[in-house]
């Protein structure tokens, strides 16, 4: 089992930054990877970045550029930074941890980003 928690949402002028935070606690020396998604309303929920144990990252088309996963192992934490915000960056960010076959998701954190 792990659990997440995300923090750092909040309401930000078009152009600002945001970082968010994903702590993980439970069986976390079994995860493989670790991701946030986003999903605004009437969407689907889609893929903002990843990074796997072995520090590979990867990031949706829309972030490039602007956005950066990284991680914190002795914090057990994983970070988004988000620069250059954008009004259609609004959305709902969920961290999900995935362990073997197995996926965990956090409660998520709100990101609102006025124009």
């Amino acid at each position: 089992q792990v659990q997440l928690v995300e923090s750092g949402g909040g309401l930000v002028q078009a152009g600002g930054s945001l970082r968010l935070s994903c702590a993980a606690s439970g069986s976390i020396f079994s995860i493989n990877v670790m991701s946030w998604y986003r999903q605004a309303p009437g969407k689907q929920r889609e893929l903002v970045a990843l990074i796997t144990s072995g520090g590979l990252t990867n990031y949706g088309d829309s972030v490039k550029g602007r956005f950066t996963i990284s991680r914190d192992n002795a914090k057990n934490t994983v970070y988004l930074q988000m620069n250059s915000l954008k009004p259609e960056d609004t959305a709902v960010y969920y961290c999900k941890a995935l362990v073997r076959s197995s996926s965990y998701w956090g409660q998520g954190t709100q990101v609102t980003v006025s124009s």
